[in-house]
Parts: C-alpha cells; sequence; structure tokens
C-alpha cells in the first residue's frame, strides 16, 4: 500500500483509507463484531487513515475506533474526525466554545488527549469564510487538544476558500467519475499549497460498485432510502446527486471498458488515488471481503499497466468521455 504526507503534518497515510459512516449502523445495522473486523481486515491491509465523525451512530463509529485501536499499540493509524453537525448549521453555532464541547467528546470517544486531524464537517459558507473559525481552530492546536486541522466540503468554491488559509491542512471533497469538477482548480490549488485531499464519495454511495440495478432496494434507515434527492441532509452526498438511472447507465458504460478481472470499485478507487493532488481516497466498508477488496486496489496503483491488463490512464479517457456525455450538463454547475 502507498503512503503518502498527510498535509504540512508530518505524517504519512495510505493511498486508500477507510470511510467508517457505515460503521454507526446509520446504513443499516452493522454488529460491533462485523465492524472491529472491517477496521481489522483494513488496518491488516496496510490501511493507515481512519476518516470518522462525532455524528456517525451519534458517536458509535468513534468509539468502535477507540476500542479497537486501544487494544492494538503501534498501529500507526492516523484518525480524522469531524465536528459541526451536532447543531443546526447556523454559523452562530459555530463558537469556540463548541468547539471546545465537540472535541472533548470525540477525545472521550477515541480514547485519546490529542486528536490526530479534526475537520469542519461540511459548514456554512460563511463559517468556511469566517477568520473567527480558524482563530478558534488554532487555538485548540496550540492547548493539545488537536494535532491538525482541516475542512470537509460541498462546494469547489467553498475547498478553494479553505485552502487559501495557510493552517488548513486537508480538504475532503466528493471526488468520483462522478464528480469531475474537482479536477478543473481544487486539486491543482492544494497540491500547490500542500494540502491534502481526501476523496469522499467515491463509489458514489455504492452506485459505482456496479453491484446495482433498477429493482435494486435499501433498509428504511439507509440514507440511500431517504435522502436520495436530497430530502434530509445536503443535496448532492447521495448517490453524489446523480439520478439513479442515469447513473447506472454511467456505470454500464465503465464497467464495458475495463479488462476481465479488474471490478468497477477497484478501478475506480485505484483511478481517483492516482490523480495529482489526491492524498487518500476513502471508501466505506460494511464487510470484511469489502474491506479487503477496497484496500488491495492499491495495488493496482504500482504500475501504469497492472499485472490484469488494467491501465489507470486508459480507464480515465473513458471516465471523461462518460462524464462528458452523460453527467456533465446535470453534475457540473452544481459544486
Amino acid at each position: 500500500m502507498q503512503q503518502r504526507p498527510l498535509g504540512r503534518t508530518g505524517r504519512d497515510v495510505s493511498a486508500i483509507g477507510l470511510g467508517t459512516w457505515q460503521l454507526g449502523a446509520d446504513w443499516g445495522n452493522v454488529s460491533e463484531d462485523d465492524a472491529i473486523a472491517v477496521l481489522a481486515a483494513s488496518a491488516d491491509r496496510g490501511v493507515t487513515l481512519f476518516d470518522t465523525a462525532d455524528v456517525y451512530g451519534d458517536g458509535r463509529s468513534e468509539r468502535l475506533i477507540g476500542r479497537f485501536l486501544g487494544e492494538r499499540p503501534g498501529h500507526g493509524v492516523t484518525v480524522a474526525t469531524k465536528m459541526g453537525r451536532r447543531m443546526e448549521q447556523d454559523p452562530q453555532n459555530y463558537t469556540p466554545e463548541n468547539f471546545r464541547v465537540w472535541t472533548d467528546r470525540s477525545r472521550t470517544n477515541l480514547g485519546v488527549d490529542t486528536l490526530d486531524l479534526l475537520q469542519l464537517h461540511c459548514p456554512p459558507t460563511a463559517v468556511i469564510e469566517a477568520d473567527a473559525t480558524y482563530d478558534a481552530l488554532d487555538a485548540l492546536v496550540a492547548d493539545g487538544t488537536i494535532g491538525a486541522y482541516g475542512v470537509s466540503v460541498e462546494t469547489c468554491a467553498q475547498a478553494l476558500a479553505a485552502i487559501a488559509r495557510p493552517n488548513v491542512n486537508n480538504i475532503q471533497i466528493i471526488f468520483n467519475p462522478f464528480r469531475l469538477k474537482p479536477l478543473d482548480e481544487v486539486l491543482p490549488a492544494a497540491e500547490a499549497a500542500q494540502v491534502a485531499i481526501f476523496a469522499r464519495v467515491p463509489l458514489a454511495s455504492g452506485l459505482l460498485s456496479g453491484k446495482y440495478s433498477a429493482s435494486t432496494t435499501f433498509a428504511d434507515n439507509d440514507h440511500r432510502t431517504y435522502n436520495r434527492e436530497g430530502e434530509a441532509f445536503d443535496k448532492g452526498e447521495t448517490f453524489s446527486g446523480v439520478d439513479f438511472a442515469t447513473g447506472l447507465d454511467a456505470v454500464a458504460a465503465l464497467s464495458g471498458a475495463l479488462p476481465e478481472g479488474v471490478s468497477l470499485p477497484a478501478a475506480t478507487l485505484a483511478w481517483i488515488a492516482s490523480q495529482p493532488g489526491v492524498t487518500t481516497v476513502i471508501p466505506g466498508a460494511r464487510s470484511v471481503a469489502q474491506a479487503e477488496s477496497n484496500a488491495d486496489a492499491g495495488a493496482l496503483l504500482d504500475g501504469a499497466v497492472s499485472a490484469a491488463g488494467f491501465d489507470v490512464a486508459a480507464f480515465g479517457v473513458v471516465v471523461r468521455e462518460v462524464y462528458d456525455r452523460l453527467l456533465k450538463d446535470s453534475i457540473h454547475p452544481q459544486w
């Protein structure tokens, strides 16, 4: 597994990380034993970045990570958590006092004195643009509450505003074959500023797994059921904002370009991770098999053409053609 510099922290993290929203049981039920097994399978495959948030399962994801890492001394895993969604997304709620309460709760959940990396969790634009936001975060770094900080964003404009701040260490943004706009300005700007990029929702909430059809259904408590059009939270998060039927057409076109033996999820993760400026990709996993498959996609980065006949650059040409033909007109103007 390739290990890459995590911005200016002096840490390295794996090119394929692990997103842990699903371990909070917000995507349907995941038992504690299954969640721990996913964490173990990922770490055993060389994954050294776990991404979580204080609201994933109301802290369940953080607590499970803390339990797992507490039983594995010398684990070498960096934990990136997020804060800011425990209250209404009102700029007035992003205060130093609330930052303290939220980070203290995450430190307790994770069982650590200092959070490795703290990210604002897709806050309003006014928060991203406010000097006071970064003053409060700098204070948390100064007193040892957090080691470094970044911002998870919804739009490219928000990403560019955060990158311009001198102490922002990473940007987390949706980037996958259905959401290519970050290639235009965000990735080059981040690379120039030595700001890490975490590519989130890399498989478009599973749509890019290639396993879904028009008849696929999800559990009632799965956001792919109740937030398909952004009814419950940020439009654009579920399925990357892509119309489900159109997404299935795009999946068919991408899958048809792959050599036998290379899955669409593996090709997608490798292609995202191969883009200049991307530090790590953070797919989720609900099972050991998914965790191992995601991590193993890192092997496709070890050469331009893999032993299976997969050419990352050639796949990128297909990604662009499919995006331009099926998705760009509806997706590119939005985020």
